[in-house]
């Protein structure tokens, strides 16, 4: 089965706009540019305005004032940067702070999902680098990064020793640019024959695939880290305000 994944457009005008009001360019209290005034400046359509500040008024950076527009309300009191994402925390994770396991590095072919998500032709060649990772001596993780060979090579992440600094790092020195935003995929699904080995789980357990698709400012996506968790071992929790 093929996926189709398109990098969202949305997500390049939210850190933008963040970027701005952090900055002090809109300045809590101001008013935002208007709908059409983002359209022009960023040559997106509305509903890709509309839903980037859909996103910024739940996340505290703005507020709407009904027939008056929207208004620049500063920092969330719950700063995105600072909040707990899986994603985030996958992409920063160090090796070296855990107790992992290496089970896999190399060139692979890609699964259909990961060529999706990472916008590669079927079949072509990635980089795996695959971990078991463990708590009080027990399997609670199955860590995955793949990425284009040309990124990876000539970096730590086609060694067999445990890396000291987060995927990131590696990725964005590979790749010659900076990752600006993550996208997140969660499914659940049963183990395979393998993965109830490493997890110690039968084949009737629920398992959480937690897919982290990092990509830079223009949507071009990079890495793709897939954590693979029992689902009775976890449990994926967030904060933000309400607004």
């Amino acid at each position: 089965m093929a996926f189709e994944f398109t990098p969202p457009k949305y997500a390049q005008l939210i850190a933008e706009l963040a970027r701005r009001i952090e900055e002090g360019k809109y300045p809590p209290g101001s008013p935002l540019p208007s709908e059409h005034q983002l359209m022009a400046e960023f040559g997106m359509a509305r509903p890709t305005v509309v839903k980037a500040l859909g996103v910024l008024r739940d996340q505290g950076w703005i507020v709407t004032h009904q027939g008056k527009g929207r208004f620049v309300r500063g920092r969330p009191a719950i700063p995105t940067g600072q909040q707990v994402r899986a994603g985030r925390g996958l992409l920063d994770r160090k090796e070296v702070q855990v107790s992992s396991r290496l089970l896999v590095t190399g060139e692979v072919e890609a699964p259909n999902r990961i060529a999706a998500y990472l916008g590669l032709k079927l079949k072509s060649p990635v980089v795996l680098r695959r971990s078991l990772i463990e708590q009080d001596n027990e399997p609670t993780e199955i860590s995955s990064t793949w990425l284009p060979v040309e990124v990876a090579q000539g970096t730590a992440l086609v060694e067999s020793e445990e890396l000291d600094q987060g995927v990131r790092r590696y990725v964005e020195s590979g790749a010659g640019t900076s990752l600006d935003h993550i996208v997140e995929h969660v499914t659940a699904r049963n183990p395979t024959k393998e993965e109830c080995g490493l997890l110690d789980v039968k084949s009737s357990a629920a398992l959480l695939a937690v897919y982290a698709v990092a990509c830079d400012a223009t949507g071009k996506p990079w890495v793709v880290v897939e954590s693979v968790l029992p689902g009775d071992r976890h449990e994926l929790e967030d904060a933000y305000p309400i607004r």
